[in-house]
């Protein structure tokens, strides 16, 4: 398993694609970035509206109106030119597709070292191996359950999304700010845990 996480770490592949997906956060590429989160952002508004499968298949549609009106369009224009190229897709069709079985394994192991890390992480919290972690886990929740009174799942997504494509963007601006900020709050929070850490018996972590 460690073996795997490693192997992460030092695959060219991986670092290619993390950084990718940083320059998709950061809007390094204004035009790529806008496609995707508008893209994502109609696709999770279009839920809120028809049900997965609509969707989908309106989506299924959609490409395929466009490819087959492509390729009538192209017949037509090879027939009165009298040309003789083909295909219009044959680049594409002759790509191979297949996902090899070595890439298969690669992240198929990758996927179940984190999902262990995740099951031993759970175990940790509801088995109150550190009770400061599981009641810090139990506050999280109990939040939770008000966002979901207000937000369905969909919303929230759709507020994760938003978030997720504008706070990387907002925080590499004002950075020193922002820094400033959660090092206060990070400093009251720390004093909280510790008067009730001292106050309450049972409640201070292990000496490591």
């Amino acid at each position: 398993m460690e073996n795997s996480l490693d192997n992460e770490e030092h695959d060219p592949a991986a670092k290619l694609w993390k950084q990718q997906v940083v320059d998709l956060l950061y809007w390094r590429d204004v035009k790529t970035t806008g496609v995707v989160f508008g893209a994502a952002l109609l696709l999770l508004l279009s839920l809120t509206v028809c049900s997965i499968v609509s969707v989908c298949s309106y989506i299924g549609l959609a490409l395929l109106s466009v490819t087959i009106c492509f390729r009538i369009y192209k017949g037509i224009l090879q027939a009165i030119q009298k040309s003789d190229e083909g295909h219009p897709f044959k680049q594409y069709l002759d790509q191979e597709v297949a996902l090899s079985e070595d890439m298969v394994h690669k992240y198929s192991d990758l996927t179940l070292a984190k999902l262990n890390k995740y099951i031993g992480e759970l175990r940790h919290l509801f088995l109150v191996e550190d009770l400061i972690d599981s009641i810090k886990f139990a506050g999280l929740m109990w939040i939770l359950t008000y966002v979901g009174s207000l937000f369905n799942g969909l919303t929230i997504l759709i507020l994760a999304l938003i978030g997720l494509f504008s706070c990387p963007i907002v925080y590499e601006k004002h950075q020193a700010q922002i820094d400033h900020y959660l090092a206060l709050v990070n400093n009251q929070v720390k004093d909280v845990v510790g008067k009730i850490q001292a106050k309450v018996p049972g409640m201070k972590r292990k000496k490591e």
